[in-house]
């Protein structure tokens, strides 16, 4: 009786054991070569234009005069703030889809400092003041769900992601309340005349202070999950309740804490927002980051330092999209899809990094 033999598949996936760090950023780089000359081909199939203009052009528009270098590195800190939030709770294995919620809240305690006590104090306490009960709102906003996933054993991500829903309405409330001139359905810059509240200018640079801010938060935080105690119950949960329970971590007690700071910072992100940038409050002041920032803490393995790097190469993509469209006159479409291809094969240089592909040899194939 004869055997039938297994066929073996030309190619198998097989996950990585470990990979040294140059050859990690290796594919990384082949990643990002190959996405350039791939963008080129299209670029200049769709519109032929010269490739190199275009990414001339991209740089222009994210460096092309000061102003635009700081207003970039205003909008990445900003993204690099909220991926920082993230991080803990993603580490946990939390998935804290309700950063844009939590930015919102933020932003309406603010917002609400600003206007309520603006005539009263000085900018530094309004700043104390409103770093505060930002951090405080985003806590509370990121305690809800928590606390029902550490009670009840909810679904987190459905729960954060509708209690951004509820933000958006919170915020539609207050625009409506605090709505300057009245029946414009808008706030208004606060303060324009006295600045009370505003982030002042540090070296001479608006955004310096957020600069600050965000970058000793990150350091902070890279010290926090990986030398401190606290950090260390949080990578164990992430990884099994089962051990986490069995060596003593009160996992419930870790969740509820670790969403609170998630939140807090994701909340101080509103405050950057409302006091650092717009000076205003909106159901867009968001705009979209709290997802964005997904991306950022994910390719960053919640390594806040290298989270640096991604949330700048997607403010320089972004920024860079709106300068094509506007230079060349083209639509939207075509920016995005040169932004989609770039991202596309960073995200696939992620899957090589964690993942080998075997052919099939030559004994096999007998």
């Amino acid at each position: 009786m004869n055997k039938s033999a297994v066929k073996v598949p030309l190619v198998r996936i097989v996950k990585r054991d470990t990979i040294a760090v140059w050859r990690s950023w290796l594919v990384r780089l082949i990643g990002l070569v190959l996405a350039l000359a791939v963008s080129a081909i299209v670029i200049y199939a769709i519109v032929h234009i010269n490739p190199l203009k275009v990414y001339s052009a991209m740089f222009e528009g994210n460096f092309g005069t000061e102003k635009r270098f700081w207003v970039t590195l205003r909008d990445m800190m900003m993204l690099l703030c909220i991926g920082v939030g993230l991080a803990p709770a993603f580490k946990m294995r939390f998935w804290n889809i309700g950063a844009e919620g939590q930015i919102l809240v933020g932003g309406i305690a603010t917002a609400g400092v600003m206007i309520y006590l603006g005539k009263s104090l000085p900018t530094w306490e309004l700043l104390l003041i409103s770093l505060v009960a930002s951090c405080a709102a985003g806590a509370l906003w990121g305690f809800i769900p928590a606390l029902f996933k550490a009670r009840y054993g909810t679904n987190e991500t459905l729960f954060t992601l509708m209690m951004n829903y509820v933000a958006i309405q919170l915020t539609s409330y207050f625009v409506a309340v605090w709505e300057n001139p009245f029946g414009s359905n808008t706030v208004g810059i606060i303060n324009q005349q006295t600045k009370a509240g505003w982030f002042p200018a540090v070296f001479g640079q608006q955004y310096m202070m957020t600069l600050i801010i965000v970058m000793v938060l990150t350091a902070l935080m890279f010290i926090y999950l990986r030398y401190s105690k606290q950090g260390y119950e949080i990578a164990v949960v992430g990884e099994s309740e089962r051990t986490a329970r069995y060596v003593g971590i009160n996992v419930k007690s870790v969740v509820i804490r670790t969403m609170m700071i998630s939140g807090a910072i994701c909340g101080l992100s509103g405050y950057i927002a409302v006091a650092g940038a717009s000076h205003t409050i909106s159901t867009s002041t968001a705009g979209g980051n709290g997802f964005t920032a997904i991306i950022v803490a994910w390719l960053a393995k919640f390594n806040t330092f290298m989270m640096i790097f991604v949330a700048a190469l997607l403010v320089f993509l972004e920024k860079g999209a709106i300068q094509i469209a506007s230079q060349y006159n083209l639509n939207d479409f075509a920016s995005k899809m040169i932004t989609g291809i770039i991202l596309f094969f960073i995200l696939g240089s992620e899957f090589f990094t964690n993942y080998r592909l075997v052919f099939r040899n030559r004994k096999e194939a007998r």
